[in-house]
């Protein structure tokens, strides 16, 4: 009988041989407007075992899961994790520090706000220097392991959650539909009421210049 997804992630981090192990993810790297949502999650594997692991047998990267599924799968890691941080960057925080070290000062953030301290901290993509815990770069990690997959899944959760309830501030830009990404009505609204405040001035999209 084929593996879920779930156990294949968790077969992985199980062969570390580490009991506590830690995965960090970020959620709206991409995205126009809104924050960058970084999550840490600390999977205790002498804990995981019989009923108290099953809740993650669906577990996977979030990008390859429904909304609906997403939201199921937050409230089986957040039972079964043992800490989980999150950390929100906004907009502005971006355009003044740029992107990429916004992201890696989140990801080195979560990962020292988890306690007891990981054995071992699995991160998607990136290295992220000596100031860090010491960790392991995964590429598609969130695919790869258990610990980062659910750090994917609190980020995306958070976050969509998040630009869901900024639509009711800023109803013209439609965030409850695409949550901050460019789509072509993001753009149009953009042209048309120029950007709000949660949109990130620093990236060159083609819709501030009209």
């Amino acid at each position: 009988m084929p593996r879920s997804s779930g156990q294949r992630l968790l077969a992985h981090d199980r062969r570390l041989g580490a009991r506590l192990v830690a995965g960090a993810d970020e959620a709206g790297r991409g995205s126009l407007a809104g924050p960058l949502v970084v999550a840490g999650v600390l999977l205790d594997y002498e804990c995981l075992r019989g009923a108290r692991v099953r809740p993650l047998s669906t577990l996977n990267d979030s990008k390859q899961v429904e909304p609906e599924e997403r939201e199921e799968l937050f409230r089986a890691v957040a039972s079964c994790a043992s800490a989980i941080s999150v950390r929100v960057v906004s907009a502005s925080t971006i355009d003044r520090h740029g992107l990429q070290r916004s992201n890696l000062a989140a990801l080195r953030a979560v990962l020292d706000d988890l306690h007891p301290p990981a054995e071992v901290c699995l991160v998607d993509g990136f290295r992220l220097g000596s100031a860090a815990p010491p960790h392991v770069a995964i590429v598609d990690g969130d695919a790869k392991s258990a610990a980062v997959a659910s750090a994917s899944i609190v980020a995306k959760v958070v976050r969509d959650r998040l630009m869901r309830r900024l639509d009711a501030v800023y109803p013209r830009y439609g965030f409850r539909s695409h949550v901050g990404y460019i789509t072509p009505e993001h753009s149009a609204a953009v042209r048309t009421h120029g950007p709000s405040r949660l949109h990130r001035r620093s990236f060159h999209a083609a819709c501030y210049a009209a």
